[in-house]
């Protein structure tokens, strides 16, 4: 594909940002068929939340665009091919993943309204409705963002300087594919979606991971690029599901149980590499510390903040104190990576748990250094539940600078679950 002459002589129509409801994250559809199970009427609100100031989104990015694009993704539907694969392909090992009554609401739906507002050179753009419609909003808000704001960057650049600057990119991710492959017994997945350079930008990576590392490279969490390029559908569940729950909980010993109250009805729905736990959403050590003991059965683990050779261990502890087997349990790294905190963990934990990574925003938008000014470094920007009938959601994080809520909340949940001092590391993505 000439990813270069595409972008030169763009036409949206030909090639919208987000062309499908399934191009978006595997576990986005995981958790909405337990959420339209469990919560269908919660009345929730997403926000576009950019945590780089310095990218003024507003400045660069086009409103007339930016609505054309998001109006675009409100007429989409599924097609009677994505339908068909999601009802009858097979998802971590399971025929009919998705339940017949869940995908005849899915085939008929149309995302719902959004509201958008410039503020100080941002972007205030929010999504509120019913829980199980607004949560598919999450990723293609993201993916439009990213990809304006690239193609904003990119709109004066000639045909050849475009093609050089796609080739320097692709010889840049063409070295990492070389050192991963080096790296024994590596488990990949592309987790790349949200912050991503461009649909087809992340289309030729998985298409380079999967010639460059062959069994190595083990799927995409893209949907629609799973399909198309009939690799694994790879996703679980986020932190989204708790931080939700948390904010519906009336008193704090309510609140306490949240968490786990998720993973039970994820438990009774999922079976296999699908139990995995993401414990970080109130701080890992007294999630783990808590936990009752069914939670120790589950196949493993996902590290999503803090440092990540410290969460494993951490792991590791817990599950022996619990009569667990680490070796035998997967551990999922999936925080900001590239290949030489790949290349380090990997070293550590080989033989001591059965070690994954989901490598997300340096796989799919690491232009760093490419242009001048390094105008498409990625930036770290998110959409994320803000609150709930009404309600404030919170996250804690093991990173502090990524928290989230109104203060006097977040100092509650500190005090409820228990969450002492923690160490800041920079966000890079």
């Amino acid at each position: 594909m000439d990813i270069a002459s595409r972008v030169y002589a763009h036409k949206w129509k030909i090639d919208p940002i987000v062309r499908s409801l399934i191009d978006t994250d595997f576990y986005k559809l995981l958790m909405c068929q337990s959420i339209f199970r469990n919560s269908p009427d919660a009345n929730v609100t997403f926000s576009l939340i950019n945590r780089s100031k310095s990218i003024r989104l507003a400045d660069l990015v086009d409103e007339g665009e930016l609505r054309e694009q998001l109006d675009h993704i409100r007429g989409l539907s599924l097609t009677r091919g994505e339908s068909t694969y999601l009802r009858g392909n097979t998802f971590y090992g399971k025929r009919q993943m998705f339940r017949p009554d869940f995908m005849e609401w899915f085939e008929a739906l149309r995302l719902p309204p959004y509201h958008l507002e410039k503020r100080a050179g941002q972007y205030e753009l929010t999504f509120e409705g019913k829980w199980p419609e607004v949560m598919l909003w999450e990723i293609p808000a993201l993916a439009v963002l990213m990809e304006l704001r690239s193609r904003a960057v990119m709109k004066g650049m000639g045909k050849f300087e475009l093609q050089v600057l796609y080739a320097r990119a692709m010889t840049k991710l063409w070295s990492k594919v070389e050192r991963l492959r080096a790296i024994p017994d590596l488990k990949l997945a592309d987790f790349g979606t949200r912050r991503r350079h461009s649909f087809l930008w992340q289309d030729w990576c998985v298409q380079a991971m999967m010639e460059g590392l062959g069994p190595k490279f083990i799927g995409t969490s893209n949907c629609l690029i799973a399909m198309r390029r009939d690799i694994e559908a790879i996703g679980t569940n986020a932190h989204e599901l708790p931080m939700v729950q948390a904010a519906l909980a009336d008193t704090d010993a309510d609140l306490l149980q949240a968490p786990y109250r998720v993973l039970a009805d994820w438990h009774e729905e999922h079976e296999g590499n699908l139990r995995i736990i993401l414990p970080d959403t109130y701080g890992t050590e007294g999630f783990l510390r808590r936990a009752p003991d069914w939670l120790a059965g589950w196949t493993g683990i996902r590290i999503d903040s803090g440092d990540p050779a410290g969460g494993a261990e951490t792991a590791i502890a817990w599950w022996k104190a619990r009569g667990e087997d680490p070796t035998r349990k997967l551990v999922i790294f999936s925080d900001g990576l590239d290949v030489e905190k790949m290349e380090e963990l990997q070293a550590q934990f080989a033989g001591r748990v059965r070690v994954s990574f989901g490598w997300g925003t340096l796989m799919t938008n690491d232009f760093r250094g490419l242009v001048p000014g390094d105008a498409l470094a990625p930036f770290s920007l998110v959409c994320k539940a803000v609150s709930v009938n009404g309600r404030p959601t919170v996250k804690l994080s093991d990173n502090p600078n990524k928290a989230m809520g109104p203060a006097a909340e977040v100092a509650r949940y500190k005090r409820v679950f228990g969450v002492g001092d923690q160490a800041a590391m920079d966000v890079v993505v």
